[in-house]
This record gives C-alpha cells, sequence and structure tokens, in this order.
C-alpha cells in the first residue's frame, strides 16, 4: 500500500471544511495530520463563525483529528490573522509541506493563500476547487452530513435563518442570488454529524443575536449553560 502523504488543513468547523476532508479520505493519497482553526480570545469562539470552542474541540474529537488552536485578539487585524496562521503552518516544517483548504471558486482568496504559503515554502491543497456548488450542497446532504446555520449575513438573508437545519427545504428557501454554500460568505454552518464522525456531537441551541449586520446563533453541548458570551461577540477583520 501506498504510504500517504501527511498534510495539515485549515479547518472552520463548517460543511465546506468536512466536504473536503471527506474528499481526501475517499481519494486515499495524503492523510489529514492537524485540524487548524483560529479563536478569538475573549470569547473563546471561532473567529467569524462564533462557535464555542468547547464545541469545536468536541467535534475534532468526534472527528479524530486533533485540533491546533491559533489565537487572535478581539481586535485583530488582516496583518495579525496572517502572521499567526503563518506562524502556525511553519511549526509543521519540515515534516508536512502541504496545507489544505475547502475553498470553493473564490479566486483572490486562492491567491492570497498560496503567497502566503509559498512564502515559507509550502503549497496549499484545494479538493473541492471550481466544483458546481448546487450539486456541492447537495452532495453534502445525500452523504448524511448534519450541520447547522450558526451565522449569516443580515445583508443577504433573514435573521430566522440563524440555527436552521441545513437541508435541502434550506437550500429551496434560499433567495436566487445566495450561493447554495454560502462561498460568499453568506453563511456559516457548524457540522455535527456525517461519515467522517466517529460518533455525532451532541448540539442544542441557545441564544439568537445580532452584530452589526450579523445574525448569531448560539450552539452549546447537552448541559452547557446557554449563555457564554455571544451577546457581546464581535468577529476580528481578517481574511
Amino acid at each position: 500500500m501506498k504510504k500517504r502523504e501527511p498534510i495539515i488543513m485549515s479547518w472552520s468547523g463548517g460543511k465546506d471544511s468536512c466536504l473536503a476532508l471527506h474528499a481526501m479520505r475517499e481519494a486515499g493519497d495524503v492523510e489529514v495530520t492537524a485540524l487548524i482553526t483560529t479563536i478569538t480570545d475573549g470569547f473563546d469562539r471561532v473567529s467569524m463563525h462564533g462557535v464555542r470552542r468547547e464545541l469545536l474541540r468536541e467535534q475534532c474529537d468526534c472527528i479524530g483529528i486533533p485540533l491546533h488552536e491559533v489565537r487572535l485578539s478581539t481586535a485583530s487585524s488582516y496583518e495579525e490573522y496572517s502572521a499567526r496562521t503563518t506562524e502556525a503552518f511553519t511549526s509543521y516544517l519540515p515534516g508536512i509541506s502541504r496545507v489544505a483548504f475547502g475553498d470553493l471558486f473564490l479566486e483572490d482568496l486562492k491567491l492570497w493563500r498560496d503567497k502566503q504559503l509559498a512564502a515559507i515554502g509550502m503549497t496549499a491543497h484545494y479538493p473541492l476547487w471550481k466544483m458546481d456548488t448546487t450539486l456541492l450542497a447537495k452532495q453534502f446532504i445525500e452523504d448524511g452530513f448534519k450541520a447547522v446555520l450558526v451565522c449569516v449575513d443580515g445583508k443577504k438573508l433573514d435573521a430566522n435563518f440563524a440555527g436552521r437545519e441545513y437541508d435541502l427545504q434550506l437550500l429551496c428557501d434560499l433567495p436566487g442570488d445566495v450561493d447554495p454554500c454560502g462561498e460568499n460568505g453568506e453563511f456559516h454552518t457548524l457540522v455535527y454529524d456525517g461519515p467522517i464522525f466517529k460518533r455525532p456531537l451532541g448540539i442544542c441551541s441557545g441564544e439568537r443575536v445580532t452584530r452589526d449586520q450579523f445574525h448569531y446563533c448560539d450552539f452549546c453541548g447537552p448541559g452547557a449553560e446557554k449563555s457564554a458570551g455571544i451577546s457581546e461577540f464581535n468577529p476580528p477583520v481578517m481574511k
């Protein structure tokens, strides 16, 4: 049997990350050895998505891959994000030279990632690049993945989309100008079950809040305190 190449992965906990990981496992030529996620200090939440850190840790445990947390300040900038993620990627050299991403079609973001990695002698891997997002969305559901919308952009979607299941009905309800995979930032998801999971991630919904133009639905594990800072959460400015 051919030895699989060890790589690391930029991880959000959402559906595109999970689909990309699933695709790599199906292909069988690489082995993801760590999932790298940015966490906002002071809130202990995934930057942008607002998912609780303890829920992210439990999700990675359910999947069976170690989590590497990259800490960002509450006033984080593009420069801080770039420096902290570059530092994290560099820590895996020389044994690992590639980083996987779940990006789909945003050319400017791909170019930025490629340039960031090239500066430290690494390259990027995009398992889902240029795949049809309508087909991908349906594939995600047909493959048995389960996810919820944790954050939606109020300029694109009504607040009642926050907290909804990512299912066929939701796809039907999305406005025509919203990408079914949310690739333009229209929404973010948290995946709690699927073929890459050893066991489901237990979640329950909590507080719903609006910060600036974004609507959030807080989720927590069974028995956890439902109010834990989502009202004050403010996503950092970054890529």
